[in-house]
């Protein structure tokens, strides 16, 4: 069995919706995952704030305009009568219970949360209609039945599994599923969602538990590139690289995959492929457990950065020291992207600012603290086997014009990491794209 997993603009409007039937309605066995139809959570998310500062008259708009649109949409998708009508029907009941929440004298988090959950449940159902509609059958398993997250917020890999399972079976003669990408409940049984990469990861999940024959990311983009197409004029896709260097790329800034989407694929084993709606036979990026040759592979840069570093004439040889730097970060819950030592400073980074203040407030108590902000970390990935030579002497070369904050390397043998001003971002990622890939 396949999950292909679909993002908003390949069910943003009903011609795309028709383009997806297209391209999923063949015999092999699958499931397909669906975020919310384009724009559609950020409008539920507008609604959110309105009813959080009460402010009625907003929301009402908001959900008029937001329940405007899908009637347009779905009078362009259906052309068969009956379903044009349960389509409405749909329209009818979605948003009648999101107008319930206008009522509501307290509106909170769990509130929202469900208004979020919306856009999903009608995408999915939308999508259904019209495959019943062109004669395909399908079966919608409800992502709320099975996907759960636990009291850290992590998926309940053990129950999912037995859940989704119990699911399929009801319908051994079925070989097309649709779910609902991003939307799962919490350990109290409270609609929630799963925040870091949303459907990507809803996808790979599944794609774990049912140990399937290959997860599908389905993007407007040919798969991973070797650079970022948005900064660098020459870049290209890259056709195949390992869970460890796909992890470092999206890590590190590569847009099209979030970091932890890929972590449930890879305990299993199952390979992950980046495809492009817009060009379905383009090859598109294979992720998996490869060998790739050695070498560097591509070029990722990650914004938002906070570079800190800690200085004290009392740390040479003070035994705990790091452990204290440490604990002040755990205390804070933030994670630390990068760190070099020496013998009197400390230097890391930091891309959560929720807690900063306090982290400063607590490190200045220790030693001399200086912050330096508009960071930005740029990693080469590839396998970079520590016992060739050369990859640093190209890397380096590369920034002889750029001032260095950081460097890191020795961590993995995939990832060879420097931090920046975000101003030299653009000339950075030009000067490694000609350096190392000869553009």
């Amino acid at each position: 069995m396949l999950v292909l997993k679909f993002g908003g603009t390949s069910v943003g409007s009903a011609e795309r919706i028709k383009n997806l039937a297209e391209l999923t309605k063949n015999q092999e066995s699958k499931i397909v995952v669906l975020s919310a139809m384009s724009g559609t959570t950020n409008s539920l998310v507008e609604i959110s704030q309105s009813l959080y500062k009460k402010n009625i008259k907003k929301a009402q708009e908001l959900i008029d305009a937001l329940e405007k649109k899908y009637r347009e949409e779905i009078k362009d998708l259906y052309t068969n009568k009956t379903i044009l009508q349960k389509g409405n029907e749909l329209i009818d009941q979605y948003f009648e219970y999101i107008r319930t929440f206008i009522d509501y004298p307290l509106f909170t988090a769990k509130e929202e949360k469900i208004i979020l959950s919306q856009g999903e449940l009608l995408s999915t159902h939308m999508f259904h209609y019209y495959l019943s509609e062109i004669g395909e059958k399908s079966i919608i398993l409800p992502a709320l039945d099975f996907m759960r997250i636990n009291k850290e917020g992590e998926p309940d890999m053990s129950y999912i599994e037995e859940h989704i399972q119990k699911e399929l079976k009801k319908y051994p003669e079925i070989n097309f599923f649709i779910t609902q990408g991003y939307i799962c409940k919490n350990a109290q049984g409270d609609i929630d969602n799963l925040q870091r990469g949303g459907s990507d990861y809803t996808a790979c999940i599944i794609g774990a538990v049912i140990e399937a024959k290959e997860i599908q990311i389905w993007t407007d983009i040919d798969g991973m590139h070797n650079n970022d197409p948005r900064f660098v004029e020459k870049t290209h896709p890259i056709d195949e690289l390992s869970f460890e260097e796909a992890a470092e790329l999206a890590y590190f800034g590569a847009k099209i995959l979030h970091p932890t989407c890929i972590l449930p694929a890879q305990k299993r084993g199952i390979p992950v492929s980046l495809k492009n709606t817009m060009q379905p036979d383009a090859k598109g990026t294979l992720i998996g457990n490869i060998k790739t040759p050695d070498g560097i592979r591509a070029v990722a840069a990650k914004d938002g950065i906070y570079a800190i570093t800690i200085r004290s004439g009392r740390m040479l040889l003070a035994y705990g020291f790091l452990k204290t730097i440490f604990e002040i970060f755990d205390k804070y819950r933030t994670s630390i992207d990068m760190i070099t030592t020496s013998e009197v400073a400390v230097s890391l980074t930091i891309d959560n600012d929720s807690y900063l203040d306090n982290i400063i407030t607590e490190l200045k108590e220790i030693a001399n603290v200086e912050l330096e902000k508009d960071q930005t970390i740029i990693a080469i990935v590839g396998n970079l086997a520590k016992k060739e030579a050369g990859y640093g002497v190209k890397i380096l070369d590369a920034f002889k014009e750029i001032p260095l904050h950081m460097i890191s390397y020795g961590g993995s043998e995939h990832n060879i990491s420097v931090v920046i001003d975000s101003k030299f971002k653009k000339e950075a990622l030009q000067a490694l794209n000609t350096k190392l890939f000869g553009y």
